[in-house]
């Protein structure tokens, strides 16, 4: 199995051919790292490239990462404990009174794609809930994500909870969402603000001090 007929299913959003391909490559000995590493995570990686040029859009962002995921799901059995250096624990959701999660969605597939570990709390997620799962998951990074505008207070009311915890400085707080703005991440305090799926692992890595990914090239 040719791996990056694998990486081409993946960016064409086929999860079918993709999830078809991946067997083939399990039972042709393929390890399931590899084939995570040099397969599926690149494919994304260029589909998030995609994206931020403006080739691509939200339904063939939304095709390819359910292409990565069904794949994900099949590998992950096989991925033993340490088989990939995990970038650290995320928590993420979508905040009190927003039930969206599309894009939310989006960039836990692509985190995941990048190393971290992803703990989903769902949608309408609590401040104290996510204070809750950063500590008892020991995450480093909260990922913030909401689409109405009367829930942004809800972000506010997340960080605030992290500084009441006296978690400040020990895990970092991202929000993103399509109402919220940069200068809004840095009026309630946020660590960091992603525009969009790809720009959120970029911003993920920096305010955990990890080293930037770039896509690989076939």
């Amino acid at each position: 199995m040719d791996l990056s007929l694998i990486r081409r299913l993946v960016v064409e959003g086929d999860a079918g051919g993709t999830t078809a391909g991946v067997r083939d490559a399990l039972e042709q000995q393929i390890p399931a790292q590899t084939i995570l590493a040099e397969a599926l995570v690149p494919g994304m990686e260029e589909v998030g490239e995609l994206f931020s040029q403006g080739e691509y859009f939200v339904p063939e962002l939304l095709l390819a990462a359910r292409a990565m995921s069904a794949s994900v799901d099949l590998l992950r059995p096989l991925l033993g404990e340490g088989a990939l250096d995990s970038a650290g624990t995320v928590v993420l959701g979508t905040v009190k009174g927003d039930l969206h999660d599309i894009g939310k969605r989006l960039v836990a597939i692509m985190l995941e794609g990048s190393g971290f570990e992803i703990i989903d709390l769902g949608t309408d997620v609590a401040p104290e809930r996510f204070v809750e799962a950063a500590e008892e998951n020991g995450a480093r990074l909260l990922a913030l994500s909401g689409l109405l505008s009367t829930t942004l207070p809800a972000m506010e009311a997340t960080v605030q909870a992290v500084r009441r915890a006296g978690l400040e400085g020990d895990v970092r707080v991202m929000v993103g969402g399509a109402p919220v703005t940069d200068e809004f991440a840095s009026e309630i305090g946020a660590d960091g603000y992603g525009a969009d799926a790809l720009s959120a692992v970029s911003v993920a890595r920096r305010l955990l001090g990890l080293p930037g990914r770039h896509s690989r090239t076939a």
